[in-house]
């Protein structure tokens, strides 16, 4: 009898495909057997690309007269400790009676690879191959997507794309880093005391250690301006506030060289002399200039890729993006959530239409079924895919992560973090389908012998969104995810907050209103503030001064780093920016979180466990100076994003294999060449010497 074989990335999938399927069949080592199926499944990567002495032995010692080294073949082998299930998998795949196989490896690039290698290393022929390409692990996803399963032939162009990654990590790999290590090893060695040193390069990995040594030297080097800000206290009433004061047109000080910005001085004896001259000819007054009273609105963020959630995660609960993505891909699996690596933040226009189901499996989980309901009733999902929050062309492989509203019995076996991330994923989906928080925006302009003074108050109306998404609103605020939840901080502002608190200036104090809003939830004194109109006199009851001073850039975090990561070096720090300019990032959201555990682990990156902080380690920025000095392209984050818009152009069908391998060899090869004829190894001490001074204890090093 023919059978159907279904082969998974891992165990646990495979049993959910098996429960699917219904099927029921004996359990074999290592599959599982009914009589029209069979179930197998890989467990990660089973086969790998081969070492470069797998091609010639001599090649095992590593020496320049060897590189650089580009296979015109490449060459891969069976991983040694998984042998025995690539055995089972390969004689399965092989068997006479599977006619068919689909292939359920995880629906990306790299769950692609996986199989391609298995197939090709078990000699697979004359089978039936179906792709199944689904975006969560509920039975009603994976039938679907067995039943819309295409010839695996339609993915040949991702297959080449990841063929391809895989390779040029491989070449960079192995020629940079035997390259790098033949001539400048010793010298850093020398100078560490060591008996050797290897220096270890990838095309992404390079890059970041790039961006975090660059960040960290221009804190070092910033060098701090101080700044004077002058503050009036105007009374209202029975009650004060606050004005800043700004240089602007008609100001005695617009456009001469004391100022700092617009709303300072740079000398403080400036900032006095303007006190002293309002001070003038009592009584200290000041007039309404101008008063605008506008209501503004905010509307829900977009959903989350795992890039986003891992930022938000970072903030709210300081782990790192690996242990937010096994987080996310627990969920996964436990059918909680959608597919996790994704860049995407939109909804499908399919999904969109089917969406309610989602909404309404939440109202089974205790902590969002209110919100879920709410949001039921209000009926804006009905008309989602009218809006942002859906969107087929910002979607490659996958949308974005949402709960898929089933699988709530898991819930009881989940540790308590990986609920509360779970619920940061419902609050973020559930917020789509709220309406706007609106905001009452008051600004003021006073005015004194044509000097003026701004205030601004912002004043929650309608919360919207706000009641789903922001943990903490309406409750105490040490209450977050639920009642039994550590303390944790939001990664949204709460909204009462919001509405309670001034805009609060940045960090340095520069640029925005110090508004005094302590009274601002008053009903006496918002009723004196909407009755202020042009032209009042209020008096002035001091003016003050404000000292501040600038701040060097903020260090990356785990967090900050993968955003930066995405939008190819650039750490965006406005949400609304970030999803209108992103474009091609550094690594992918299935590798990044990866490459940044590796630099911790080789000890090139250091992470503050309680921060999330991420800075140089003293080797990590003598690796860095050897790069600047031989490859200085690999630091380079727009080249390293274009290596992956390629890779996305091969995906696409836009270039071929031929044409990118051809532009590899080229690079890999002048590279290498390039690195060989140099000899500058020796002028690296000084460099070393440099940054040595910010690395305490220092360490005995030799001297010559």
């Amino acid at each position: 009898m023919a059978k159907s074989l279904y082969i998974a990335e891992k165990p646990s999938v495979a049993q959910q495909f098996a429960d699917a399927l219904k099927v029921k069949g004996r359990r074999g080592d290592g599959y599982i057997e009914a009589d029209d199926a069979v179930i197998t499944w890989c467990v990660g990567h089973l086969v790998t690309m081969s070492y470069p002495d797998a091609y010639d032995p001599a090649l095992k010692r590593w020496s320049l007269e060897t590189l650089p080294f580009l296979p015109q073949e490449y060459k891969y082998q069976v991983i040694d400790s998984v042998k025995k299930q690539f055995t089972i998998v390969s004689g399965l795949l092989n068997r006479k009676d599977v006619e068919r196989i689909y292939v359920c490896t995880d629906s990306g690039r790299e769950g692609e690879y996986i199989y391609r290698l298995v197939a090709q290393m078990a000699g697979v022929k004359g089978k039936e191959e179906k792709r199944v390409w689904i975006d969560s692990q509920t039975e009603e996803e994976i039938l679907r997507g067995i039943a819309q399963a295409k010839d695996l032939s339609d993915y040949d162009n991702l297959s080449a794309s990841a063929y391809l990654r895989a390779k040029e990590d491989y070449l960079m790999g192995i020629n940079f880093s035997r390259v790098l290590t033949l001539k400048y090893g010793p010298v850093l060695s020398a100078y560490l005391n060591t008996k050797s040193t290897v220096v270890s390069v990838g095309r992404v990995m390079t890059c970041v250690l790039g961006m975090t040594v660059r960040r960290e030297r221009e804190i070092r080097e910033f060098v701090k301006t101080p700044f004077y800000r002058v503050i009036g206290e105007f009374g209202l009433g029975e009650f004060s506030l606050d004005g800043e004061w700004k240089a602007v047109e008609g100001s005695r000080y617009a456009g001469t060289p004391a100022l700092y910005k617009e709303n300072g001085f740079k000398e403080k004896k400036d900032a006095e002399a303007l006190i002293s001259m309002l001070n003038q000819e009592p009584p200290v007054t000041v007039v309404l200039a101008g008063k605008e009273v506008k209501k503004e609105t905010k509307n829900p963020p977009l959903l989350y890729n795992l890039a986003e959630l891992q930022n938000d995660c970072s903030k709210m609960f300081k782990i790192s993006p690996d242990a937010t993505l096994q987080v996310v891909q627990e969920l996964y699996e436990k059918k909680l959530v959608t597919y996790p690596r994704t860049d995407a933040r939109v909804l499908s226009s399919a999904v969109a239409k089917e969406i309610g189901r989602n909404i309404g499996g939440l109202k089974g989980y205790g902590p969002m079924a209110v919100f879920a309901d709410e949001a039921l009733k209000l009926g804006l999902w009905k008309t989602i895919g009218k809006t942002r929050y859906v969107n087929d062309k910002q979607i490659t492989d996958h949308y974005a992560i949402v709960p898929t509203g089933q699988g709530l019995g898991a819930l009881r076996s989940l540790k308590p973090l990986s609920e509360k991330i779970y619920q940061v994923i419902c609050r973020r989906f559930l917020s789509i389908f709220y309406p706007p928080a609106v905001y009452q925006k008051y600004s003021l302009d006073f005015a004194r012998k044509k000097e003026h003074f701004f205030a601004s108050f912002k004043l929650l109306l309608e919360p919207g969104y706000l009641r789903v998404s922001d943990p903490n609103f309406g409750k105490n605020s040490e209450e977050t995810f639920s009642e039994n939840a550590d303390k944790t901080e939001s990664a949204e502002p709460s909204a009462l907050k919001a509405a309670k608190t001034a805009e609060k200036p940045p960090e340095g104090g520069e640029g925005a209103d110090p508004v005094n809003m302590k009274n601002a939830q008053n009903p006496a004194f918002l009723a004196l503030l909407k009755n202020l109109k042009k032209g009042d006199v209020l008096p002035v009851h001091q003016f003050t001064i404000k000292e501040g001073e600038t701040s060097p850039p903020k260090r990356y975090t785990s967090g900050s780093m993968i955003l930066a990561m995405e939008n190819a070096g650039q750490l965006i720090e406005d949400e609304e920016l970030r999803a209108q300019i992103k474009g091609s990032g550094i690594g992918t959201s299935a590798t990044r979180a990866e490459i940044l555990k590796k630099l911790f682990h080789i000890q090139y990156l250091a992470l503050n466990a309680k921060t999330q902080m991420i800075t140089p380690t003293f080797l990590g920025e003598m690796i860095y100076e050897v790069v600047f000095a031989s490859i200085r392209q690999l630091l380079n984050p727009e080249l390293t994003a274009s290596w992956e818009k390629g890779l996305t152009y091969v995906a696409e069908g836009s270039i071929t294999s031929e044409e990118y391998m051809e532009k590899l060899n080229r690079f890999v090869a002048g590279r290498t060449m390039n690195v060989k004829q140099l000899s500058n190894a020796s002028q690296l001490r000084g460099n070393f010497d440099r940054a040595a001074l910010f690395y305490q204890p220092p360490a005995k090093r030799k001297k010559g």
